[in-house]
Parts: C-alpha cells; sequence; structure tokens
C-alpha cells in the first residue's frame, strides 16, 4: 500500500514527478490501457497545474471512460447471464443455471465496485493497493536530485525479454541472498526506494494458526495485511531496471526480501521486505560510491519497528 500523499514526497524525501516518464508510461503505446497503476497516483493529477500534468490528466479520464463503457457493457451481458439463470431456476435446478447464476452475481458485484471506483473522488485505502504487475511511484537520484517514476512492480532482469521474464515470474521481490548472483547487475548499480504504509502476504491459514490440516481439510489461502508499530512510511530498499520493450522503453523493479521477523515468520510467512533509515537513503540511493560491504550494511541498519497483522479486508 503505497503512500498516497503526493505533497509527502516532496516535504519529507525532496522527490518530484518525472511528468516525463508518467506521460510515457499513459500515453505509450499499443498497450497503455494494460498499464494499470493504483487509482492513488492517477489521482494525483486532478490537481496538478502544470501544462503537462494537466495533459496527462486529460488522458488518464479518456482512459477511465473507455473503461466505463466496457464495465457498462459487461454488467448488461451479466445481468442477462443472472437473469436468464434466474428464469430457469424457477421451475428446473440445474448445473449450468446454478453456475450461471453464482458466476454472473459475482461479477455483477465486482463490476459495481469498478465503476465506483471510477467514478469517486473520495479517497479509500484500496485506491492505494498494487500488485506484481502494477506501476507503482518508485524515488530515484537523477544527478543532483530525486525523482519519482512509474515502474512496474516485476523486474526485468538485465539481457531478458518477455520470453524469459515469462518463465520467472517471481521477480517482483529480489532475496537478499541472491543480490550477489541472479541480482549481481543491479545491485550496487541501480537503487530506487519506494514508499509504503503496509504490505500484504498470502499465507496457508493453518500455518497463520500454528496447527496441522486436519483429515480431510483443505489449506485455505488468507491475505495478511501488516502495518509497522508504530504506524509509519516504510522506506523500502528497491533494485530496478530499464529495458526495451518493442518500441517503448520498460522501466521494472523488485522489493528487496530478506529473512522474515519473528513476527512476520509467526503468522505464516517467510520473508519480509526491507525497510531502511531514512538516514541512509542517500547512500542507499547513490549505489556507486559505495562497496558491496557499506550496501548490505545499510539493509542490516533497519529501524526498530514491529509488524502487526491482520486479515485483509475489502475497503
Amino acid at each position: 500500500m503505497i503512500q498516497a500523499d503526493y505533497d509527502k514526497y516532496v516535504r519529507h524525501y525532496g522527490a518530484t514527478m518525472s511528468l516525463e516518464e508518467f506521460a510515457m508510461n499513459v500515453w505509450s503505446a499499443p498497450d497503455r490501457a494494460k498499464k494499470k497503476r493504483p487509482k492513488a497516483v492517477d489521482d494525483w493529477f486532478r490537481t496538478l497545474n502544470e501544462p503537462r500534468a494537466q495533459e496527462i490528466w486529460a488522458e488518464i479520464q479518456q482512459q477511465r471512460a473507455a473503461r466505463e463503457l466496457d464495465l457498462h457493457q459487461e454488467l448488461f451481458k451479466q445481468k442477462k447471464r443472472q437473469a436468464d439463470a434466474q428464469r430457469t431456476l424457477s421451475t428446473k435446478r440445474t448445473k449450468k443455471a446454478q453456475d450461471d447464476l453464482r458466476i454472473s452475481t459475482e461479477k455483477i458485484s465486482k463490476i459495481m465496485l469498478d465503476l465506483d471506483d471510477l467514478q469517486r473522488v473520495q479517497p479509500k485505502d484500496r485506491d492505494r493497493r498494487f500488485y506484481p504487475g502494477m506501476f507503482a511511484p518508485v524515488i530515484l537520484q537523477a544527478d543532483d536530485h530525486r525523482v519519482i517514476v512509474p515502474m512496474r512492480y516485476q523486474c526485468r532482469l538485465p539481457g531478458w525479454n518477455q520470453a524469459v521474464e515469462r518463465k520467472y515470474p517471481g521477480t517482483y521481490n529480489a532475496r537478499r541472498d541472491s543480490l550477489g548472483k541472479a541480482w549481481k547487475d543491479l545491485f550496487g548499480v541501480r537503487h530506487g526506494i519506494m514508499i509504503v504504509t503496509a504490505f500484504y502476504e498470502n499465507v496457508e491459514r493453518h500455518m497463520m494458526e500454528h496447527r496441522e490440516l486436519s483429515e480431510g481439510e483443505s489449506s485455505e489461502n488468507v491475505v495478511l495485511e501488516f502495518r509497522p508499530q508504530p504506524e509509519q512510511d516504510m522506506i523500502i530498499a528497491c533494485l530496478w531496471n530499464e529495458s526495451q520493450d518493442g518500441n517503448d522503453k520498460l522501466l521494472s523493479f523488485a522489493a528487496i526480501t530478506d529473512e522474515p521477523t519473528p513476527e512476520v515468520a509467526a503468522a505464516g510467512h517467510d520473508r519480509t521486505i526491507i525497510q531502511i533509515r531514512p538516514e541512509n537513503v542517500d547512500a542507499w540511493l547513490n549505489p556507486a560510491a559505495h562497496t558491496f560491504e557499506e550496501l548490505q550494511a545499510i539493509l542490516d541498519d533497519r529501524p526498530d519497528v514491529y509488524y502487526a497483522h491482520a486479515e485483509s479486508k475489502a475497503a
């Protein structure tokens, strides 16, 4: 869950937006509509007065209008499917009609939520959530200043193309014990940070509850939300890369993870993203000036926090 207050990026982290990078992300053909971003990031442009920012906002609005039209068409289709199933079930109970009713009802609920998100101005927590494959704001060092750029949360490593990355879908995380191996071309070369307020992990319920599966019981996935105590912005160490993606440029990144803290392990998960201290940000974002050992020491020097968890609920 990203920190969504743009003014905070400017005041606390000395970073400003690279409007050209955001413009490329929003307008880049031919798959611009597939470049999903947290709604909270798109909403930054609603109040930015720079002409380029307002051009980006106009394009975002056009994309939302096209998406709204698609959703209404799908809503009509699913409502018809739902009505047909209800009509069939009123006279005869069939598995197809039961499945159609269940699936259409679930899809209608999801479509209504998506429509609400497109039209809603009042922010909600879910606006700040992002997932692997989505584009999120990352802070980099550019010469003598820091910039915020949108990057895909799944890193395409140097020398990879789309075909190679499809074989390794887990590169949204960079394991610390692999920094000198699989990530050696980026560690010490291309560093960034992302600012988040919470992170989410999939765990198995029986692992979270510290018990074995009962006879005949199937494993159940649970999504847990972890928040630092005391609550604070988390500065997460990242690696990033720039790749050619057809005729376009792809910026992509990964969060560095390590062995779990005791409370995360007790909750049933085996990794934790690495939070670094504010006083180490300058050194982290300028890795060429530091040795491998010095950069590793930054990853060791973490804030003293406790990650409280709870089952994630729909916002």
